[in-house]
This record gives structure tokens, C-alpha cells and sequence, in this order.
């Protein structure tokens, strides 16, 4: 296939291009607008087209598409919970309008297939049982409101003009190449460097965790085999408390559970998510990493790869997280 990657820079896209490029041997486009987490050397290698633009730019939009392509997987998004609050106007606009723009421009270039990478976080907390496709969208922060309409206006394009779409929500995704503002990476490169660990609230909090390759082949599988306008939810076969997750980094660190800080939680904190994953693995999907070995194998590659995450604690984020956590990396 030809594909439109957007976002393919990042965390997710980034995975998600290399398995399609090495498994698959697509043809692919990179449509990145390398903010603070794309960055170019995530894709070293693999020999794509890579357009630096946003999505919700149409001049970059339409020079992506080029001659066409056989469809467009949409990953690029604002994504952090905690900036959202922070700073919810670059969300809406990336998230809504951006996923508006590629619309459009799908419709216009008869593009076969569309395809909305969300988030489990559309649906709100859960205290027991796991959400399914049919549950309702109930989003507790910025972020989540924001990929919510990004969400609601995709489907509206099948009504509406009938463009062939599909969503593939994700529960929490963790693994190598992941900007270290969020939980696992955050905690892994804090503590090789003894820095605190500093966990909200009571640390509580559950999480669906999958590892990031199992995500790639679960949008694989949407991409290949879903059925135009339906949502398919693509959950980890492991929940676990935060707590649980840094106390296992600390394991697998060699650290001491002295460097936990607890610290103040953040508003509107969503207390449990859980995916249930039923359609996904009727496609013939199914996850084949289970939590423990993931988190050792992350551990290991942000040990193994220190180029690559050296030059993130030196720059924009040793600012941003002095800012966030009121207190200087070490």
C-alpha cells in the first residue's frame, strides 16, 4: 500500500511506520509537524518521504497526498493530559481542526480508506468492567474532549459524505521511543539518573497497558480488515496501579523505593481505564507482550539508548518539567 502517516514521527506513528515499511514493505508518507516529541531520527532508515508541516495546514496536507495514496493513518495529535490543562487552545486545534483538514482533504482526493488513531481516555473513568465501543464518550480533560470531537467529526464523514472511515482507540501505550513527559519513560530515565520519582495522589490510579508494537499490529489489523464506520478498541492485556509501575521500574533500575515522591494530583485525574478488546481480536488481532516482560524491555532500551533521550533532558523539557514539578532534574 501507499500510505499518508501523520503524526509518524512521534512515539506510536514511529512504530507503527517501521513495521509497515519492514513487515509489510508499504510505501509511506510522513506528514510530521516535529513539535517538541516528533523527531525526524525516529524514523532513520527506513527509507519514507518525510513532509514537515501540520496537519492542519492543507497546502502541507495536499503536497503529503501527492498523487494520491490508498489511505491515511491519522496519529498526529497533541497528547499530553498535564499541557492540556495547562494549554487546552493547541489541542483543540490540532486535535479537531486538524482532523478536520485531513477530512476534507480526503473527501476531495477520493482517498479509499481513513483511519483515526484515539484513545481509551474518550470514554472517561471506569470503576469496574471495561468500556466497549458502544460505551459513551464522557472525556475528563482537554485532551481527552478534544480527541473526542476529533472522534465525532471522523464518523460524521461516512454519513455524511461517505467517506470510508474507522477508529482504532488505544489504551496506554508504553515502549521505546516515547517523549519522557509521560509516566513510564519519565520514571525509567529519573531514576538511572537518581532523580525523584514523583507519582500523583496516592498513586492509585489503573491503568490498561499495552506495548506499543502490539498497538501497531491491532491498527494494522483495523486498517486491513475493519469495517468502514465503526470504532474497534485496541486495550493491553494487563492493568496495573502506577504505583505497581514504579515500583517496577525501580526493580528493573536497581533502585531504591526512597526515590518515590508522592505529590500533588493533578485536576480531574481519571481514576481506572479498561479496554475491552473483543471486536479487535474477532479481526484476528490479539496482544502478545504481556506487562512485566514490556516494562523490562523498555527499561532496557532507554538504558541501551541514551543518544537518543540525552538531548530531550537537555533542552525543552528539563524546563518544562521544572515548571510541572516544581523542582530541577538532576
Amino acid at each position: 500500500m501507499k500510505l499518508l502517516v501523520c503524526g509518524g514521527a512521534g512515539f506510536i506513528g514511529s512504530n507503527f511506520v517501521r513495521q509497515r515499511v519492514n513487515d509489510h514493505g508499504d510505501e509511506v508518507v510522513v506528514l510530521d509537524a516535529l513539535t517538541y516529541a516528533g523527531r525526524p531520527e525516529n524514523l532513520e532508515g527506513l527509507g519514507v518521504t518525510l513532509v514537515h508541516g501540520e496537519i492542519q495546514n492543507a497546502e502541507k496536507v495536499a503536497e503529503a497526498i501527492g498523487d494520491g495514496v490508498d489511505a491515511i493513518v491519522n496519529f498526529a495529535a497533541e497528547t499530553h493530559v498535564d499541557r492540556s490543562i495547562s494549554g487546552p487552545d493547541a489541542f483543540v486545534e490540532t486535535n479537531v481542526r486538524g482532523s478536520l483538514v485531513l477530512l476534507e482533504a480526503a473527501r476531495e482526493r477520493e482517498v479509499k480508506r481513513y483511519v483515526q488513531i484515539s484513545t481509551d481516555e474518550v470514554y472517561g473513568s471506569i470503576e469496574e468492567g471495561s468500556f466497549t465501543e458502544e460505551s459513551p464518550i464522557v472525556p475528563s480533560s482537554p485532551y481527552s474532549a478534544s480527541k473526542a470531537g476529533g472522534d465525532l467529526l471522523v464518523q460524521s464523514y461516512l454519513h455524511t459524505y461517505g467517506l470510508e472511515t474507522v477508529i482504532a482507540r488505544g489504551s496506554n501505550n508504553y515502549g521505546p521511543y516515547q517523549y519522557p513527559e509521560k509516566l513510564i519513560p519519565l520514571m525509567v530515565l529519573n531514576a538511572l539518573h537518581d532523580d525523584k520519582l514523583p507519582v500523583y495522589g496516592d498513586g492509585l490510579n489503573v491503568r490498561n497497558w499495552l506495548y506499543v508494537e502490539d498497538f501497531g499490529r491491532g491498527i494494522s489489523h483495523v486498517l486491513g480488515h475493519g469495517a468502514p464506520g465503526e470504532v474497534y478498541n485496541v486495550g493491553g492485556p494487563d492493568e496495573s496501579t502506577n504505583i505497581e509501575v514504579v515500583k517496577g521500574i525501580l526493580k528493573h533500575t536497581g533502585k531504591d523505593e526512597s526515590l518515590i515522591e508522592y505529590v500533588t494530583d493533578r485536576p480531574g485525574h481519571d481514576r481506572r481505564y479498561s479496554l475491552g478488546s473483543e471486536k479487535a481480536r474477532a479481526l484476528g488481532w490479539s496482544a502478545q507482550v504481556r506487562f512485566e516482560e514490556g516494562l523490562e524491555k523498555t527499561v532496557a532500551w532507554y538504558r541501551d539508548n541514551t543518544a537518543w533521550w540525552e538531548p530531550i533532558r537537555s533542552g525543552e523539557y528539563r524546563e518544562y518539567y521544572e515548571r510541572h514539578y516544581g523542582r530541577a532534574l538532576g
